[in-house]
């Protein structure tokens, strides 16, 4: 710490020196306090006996005093010309994640991929994760910045400076955590760790084998038509406050570039397009996703990189090549809007995470290019600047977890993200949990719509952004626009009608003469509780102002309330002794051909559709359950599961 200190006083006078020193030193030691706090409350084990201890509390929780639908396997969809739906999670940390080992996880991808196959695990925690159903495909998106780092410890043959980095990962102590910490505030990373021993080629080498043991576990489990594995990686530049910046890699094929592209190598996602773009050859394609908007401090949407640089018309046309997607929802809450930003419907509360800034405030909070709806909304007004929408994305959901447990949504089976800082459920339902589990959600799911289940297959639906997420559940749901869909579509649900008419979600249109229709058709999850109403959500540019609607479009229950425009309420119970729900409200269907009352061929505009289920029993109330305990009055009791379809688009007449 001296040292530091000395460099920091070079060039300050010798009679301000000591002064300055010691106001440094306090802050230091006051940072260290703090950060001390922070994780003697995380409760880390240092022990084999203390892991021991945590698993025998685990072992004592009741897992039978809730209903759960019992486990199905998978059954392989056959080809369709008129699409199948796919449902995968493509934001999954494994134990080669520095941080997701850190915090205890010692699952590696073969055990992840297992369990995205329908097999059971059991956490370090001793609590045991299935997944009802098995997903689709699945992509592990393993921090590319710390590559190496668990295969050079594994490896031996180290200094003591690097036994002693390697040993903090096995049981942390404050200072590997404030090491840690301290690398992730910083910009541009830095990684020459002593695992390395300071040497830059032998942290290339490692990351290099570890990136090449990401592709060759990807082929071991990748089984067209039955399971898919897309080869990917997170892209993960730091941001004050542990904010969130980062995109998730997917490439199309097991063909990619030597290295994985990571924030070492490229200072910002301008650099990260053009790296990849140089380095991908022969057959070689990419796309990235960021994700969560809600945590980007505002720079997910906004006109500049990471280092504050503005965009050009060039770095928007990237953009528009390869990030055709983005996550709507993951552990770390909802991205699409904010009754804070000035959104009238109540839906947009549905699991936030943060609140909105404060005069001054830069971090910790939600800017308005936070969210999805401003940043579409924000796509129109670039399109009639630049001609072209670098922000026309589709959505999925994903989950973020740091457990080797890809798609685990359901909120029966959260076992929360990090291992031992938030398993089992006597540490998730601290109150003293600064980690902010409590805000936290089981994460969504990518819900794909293709002809069949291979990557090819799966990779090109979404390039064309035939996609929706689901905040978990899998909720089916189909949307297409056009201005002449048959007028008994909905009666019908002829998708070969719908297809040959209009353009499905993620799809665009350019503006003829209305009226405008959208055919929506969803159908519940079969192992969770009926649906509530179908929305439309539109945005448009008026008079050069950006505007927003949002449509019940159809409605289980009563029906529509013509006066209000919006779904009678009905009583869908949930029984919070056992988390059951009520089979008898709502719909198993919903089918509707809604046109647009509001119509103008000379605006742009996008509509995308959203789902609501329902209510069940929040993960929190399912804890309690476990635990015998009421549920906590800081969170919701129950959930309203959702789904997003990707927009489509309408492009105004005379552009």
């Amino acid at each position: 710490m001296l040292t530091q200190i000395d460099f920091l006083l070079k060039g300050i006078p010798v009679n301000w020196k000591i002064w300055v020193g010691l106001l440094i030193a306090v802050v230091v030691v006051v940072g260290g306090y703090r950060l001390s706090k922070i994780w003697n409350s995380l409760q880390l084990p240092a022990s084999e006996e203390e892991i021991a201890a945590i698993r025998e509390a685990a072992e004592k929780q009741n897992e039978a005093a809730f209903y759960k639908p019992p486990t199905k396997s998978s059954s392989p969809q056959p080809p369709s010309q008129l699409n199948n739906v796919y449902f995968g999670d493509l934001h999954v940390h494994t134990s080669i994640s520095a941080d997701a080992y850190l915090f205890g996880n010692r699952l590696d991808m073969d055990a992840a991929y297992r369990f995205a196959k329908g097999d059971e695990l059991t956490l370090r925690t001793g609590e045991r994760v299935e997944l009802t159903r098995p997903l689709d495909f699945v992509a592990l998106t393993d921090h590319a910045e710390a590559f190496g780092r668990v295969e050079a410890c594994a490896a031996g043959q180290l200094s003591e400076a690097g036994q002693k980095a390697c040993a903090s990962l096995q049981y942390p102590t404050i200072l590997g955590f404030l090491e840690m910490r301290g690398r992730a505030e910083q910009r541009p990373v830095v990684r020459k760790l002593e695992v390395f021993g300071g040497d830059p080629g032998k942290e290339r080498k490692f990351a290099a084998s570890t990136w090449q043991s990401v592709k060759e576990a990807a082929e071991r489990h990748n089984d067209p038509g039955r399971f898919t594995t897309f080869v990917g990686y997170e892209y993960s530049p730091a941001l004050p406050d542990r904010g969130k910046h980062h995109r998730n890699v997917i490439f199309r094929s097991e063909n990619t570039p030597k290295y994985a592209v990571s924030a070492v190598d490229a200072a910002s996602e301008i650099d990260l397009w053009k790296q990849l773009d140089a380095g991908c050859q022969e057959d070689c394609e990419f796309l990235t996703i960021p994700h969560n908007p809600n945590k980007s401090w505002g720079l997910a949407f906004a006109s500049e990189t990471i280092d504050g640089v503005p965009y050009t018309a060039s770095d928007w046309a990237l953009r528009k090549k390869f990030e055709p997607l983005v996550e709507m929802i993951q552990i770390k809450g909802n991205s699409e809007c904010s009754v804070a930003l000035g959104a009238g419907d109540e839906e947009c509360g549905f699991e936030q995470f943060l609140p909105l800034c404060e005069a001054g405030q830069t971090t910790s909070c939600i800017y308005p290019t936070s969210m999805v709806r401003d940043g579409l909304k924000k796509g129109l007004t670039l399109e009639d600047e630049m001609g072209f929408n670098p922000l026309q994305f589709g959505l999925i959901g994903a989950t973020d977890t740091h457990n080797s447990n890809p798609g685990d949504t359901e909120e029966w089976d959260f076992r929360g993200t990090t291992t031992f800082t938030s398993s089992p459920a006597k540490q998730r339902m601290n109150v003293s949990n600064v980690t902010g589990i409590r805000n936290n959600n089981p994460g969504g799911l990518a819900a794909v719509w293709a002809p069949e289940n291979t990557r090819e297959a799966l990779f090109d639906a979404m390039k064309r952004k035939e996609v929706y997420a689901t905040s978990g559940t899998r909720i089916k749901l189909r949307a297409f626009a056009g201005y002449r869909l048959p007028p008994d579509l909905a009666d019908t649900g002829d998708l070969t009608a719908a297809y040959a008419n209009g353009v499905p979600m993620g799809g665009s249109l350019a503006a003829e003469e209305g009226p405008l229709s959208i055919f929506v058709w969803a159908l519940k999850d079969p192992d969770n509780a009926p649906l509530s109403r179908i929305q439309v959500v539109k945005g448009w540019i008026e008079n050069d102002e950006r505007r927003e609607a949002v449509y019940d479009v159809a409605c289980a229950g009563s029906g529509l309330d013509t006066t209000t425009g919006k779904c009678l309420p009905y009583n869908a119970r949930v029984d919070l002794t056992d988390c059951s729900w009520d089979v008898s409200a709502g719909a198993a269907e919903l089918k509707t051909l809604w046109t647009d009352p509001s119509y103008d061929a000379t605006q742009d505009a996008f509509y995308y559709v959203r789902v609501v289920q329902n209510p069940t029993c929040r993960w929190t109330t399912y804890d309690s359950l476990r635990l015998g305990r009421q549920p906590p009055s800081d969170a919701p009791t129950t959930a309203t599961e959702m789904a997003w379809g990707s927009p489509i688009w309408i492009r105004a007449m005379g552009q």
